[in-house]
């Protein structure tokens, strides 16, 4: 007779955060911009942030973010998601305010948008996925194609006399004093997704505790772009990509901290009554 064992409760390892939409999607295979949506979605979902959301999508394959996550969504022209997110910043105080953009938008033609939102110290959060090409209108160089690599615009590879070399943009901006919060992380296998998660979440906190710009740089592949498999993507990715744009927080200068009443020296009696404490607007 056969011993009857009690069986186990079914663990749940992942489940699709309701933000994220249930939809098939129609970037090209490998892409890894649906691996930053995914994260984007379980990071709202868990600080509780889609109903208070209203993020802007630019002009590029980053716009589709707005087929994915089920927030309310501002289309900007191309390069002005920053000045439309510091729009919405202005006169709706209380909402998480994102922009969600590619290469080609915020380190080009929106190079002046991004540096300026950035230098007033915007509280906006930006996630900035960086495949080095301009994905969408035909594969060209874009500010962070890597030098010698070759594009429809550079079909002899990226010359930097000719060129120029490629854009650090998110070590430019952590220079600013507005900017609170600057990493670069990379979807380029199941553990480096982890840490960009925690990036993405701290920018998000950031913004929700009250401080300035934030930025994430997600580095990501572009197969198709880049005349690749996926997995040949991944690798090249995990090379020659992070030899240019290295890994890892650039800068974390903290929120504001609660203003409090100094307390008196330990061997001194207060001569007056503290006044209360008073807590900083915080937005969720």
């Amino acid at each position: 007779m056969t011993a009857a064992y009690p069986q186990a409760a079914p663990r749940l390892i992942y489940g699709r955060p309701d933000v994220l939409v249930d939809r098939s999607t129609h970037y090209c295979p490998g892409c890894g911009h649906g691996v930053v949506h995914r994260l984007l979605a379980e990071v709202m979902t868990e600080l509780d942030l889609p109903a208070h959301t209203i993020a802007v999508a630019p002009v590029g394959c980053a716009v589709f973010a707005y087929d994915y996550l089920k927030v309310d969504f501002v289309e900007a022209p191309h390069g002005r998601a920053p000045a439309v997110a510091s729009g919405i910043r202005r006169v709706r105080p209380e909402a998480f305010v994102l922009t969600y953009q590619g290469d080609g938008d915020l380190a080009a033609i929106g190079t002046a948008e991004i540096i300026h939102a950035a230098a007033r110290g915007e509280r906006i959060t930006a996630i900035f996925v960086n495949n080095g090409i301009y994905g969408m209108t035909g594969g060209q160089m874009a500010p962070t194609t890597l030098l010698g690599q070759r594009t429809t615009s550079s079909p002899s590879g990226r010359d930097a006399a000719l060129m120029g070399y490629p854009i650090r943009i998110t070590e430019m901006l952590a220079q600013l004093p507005g900017v609170t919060y600057a990493a670069r992380g990379s979807v380029a296998d199941a553990s480096l997704i982890g840490k960009l998660k925690v990036m993405i979440r701290r920018a998000c906190q950031v913004q929700i505790d009250g401080g300035g710009f934030a930025i994430v740089e997600a580095l990501s592949n572009c197969p198709v772009g880049w005349g690749m498999t996926p997995q040949q993507s991944l690798d090249h990715l995990k090379g020659p990509v992070v030899a240019e744009f290295p890994i890892g927080v650039i800068v974390d200068r903290g929120t504001p901290a609660r203003s409090e009443a100094p307390a008196p020296p330990p061997d001194s009696p207060a001569t007056a009554p503290e006044a209360p404490a008073t807590a900083p607007d915080c937005e969720a």
